[in-house]
């Protein structure tokens, strides 16, 4: 038994009618300069692939690259300064993270400019100094039950010099870890 395929216009919503007999046959389509695959007359451009990876991003801008590191210092700080405040402790690993994702973000953006690891190592100084006073006017706005913000707006002066009087070889020391960080931070990330 034998069967006999469905007429074009069966099955097939695509399908184009049978031109009518002795009518002009349409030509195929001609390949572009002998490439089959190129696109032809008329057609659709081809769309994107479903998983392109996504655009690469800005590198080698060290303008930019150093806008994101004082971003991230100033965020980082008030992590930092959160952390001292709530623990009413200095935690080095914490100094260690301040300084590296300054250091990661301005070496993963600006790239491999050799002034961008001394700028992150400057500002992770800035920012694991700024973190302890931050955690100094959390300390202290709960012992004189006074918020933290007045504190450190209003009263900036008392929290440096009760910083300068309790700081000692550990304080010094986070700020240098935290520079450090920064500095292989950014070499590293600069080159990845």
């Amino acid at each position: 038994m034998t069967q006999s395929a469905p007429p074009p216009s069966e099955g097939n919503p695509f399908a184009q009618p049978p031109a009518a007999p002795g009518a002009p046959q349409p030509a195929a389509p001609q390949p572009a300069e002998g490439n089959p695959y190129a696109q032809q007359p008329g057609g659709a451009p081809p769309s994107p692939a479903p998983f392109a990876p996504p655009a690469a991003p800005a590198r080698n801008n060290l303008a930019l690259g150093l806008v994101v590191a004082v971003v991230v210092a100033l965020a980082t700080a008030g992590v930092y300064g959160g952390i001292v405040g709530a623990t009413e402790y200095e935690i080095g690993y914490a100094a260690v993270g301040v300084g590296f994702l300054i250091g990661f973000a301005a070496g993963k953006i600006g790239g491999t400019n050799p002034v961008l690891p001394v700028v992150s190592a400057l500002l992770s100084l800035g920012a694991v100094y700024l973190g302890q006073l931050i955690g100094i006017a959390m300390i202290g706005a709960d012992e004189l039950d006074v918020s933290a913000t007045s504190l450190f707006t209003e009263h900036f002066d008392l929290l440096t010099e009760g910083w300068s009087e309790t700081a000692d070889a550990m304080t010094f020391l986070f700020l240098a870890i935290g520079a450090f960080a920064a500095f292989s931070g950014a070499k590293k990330a600069a080159v990845s």
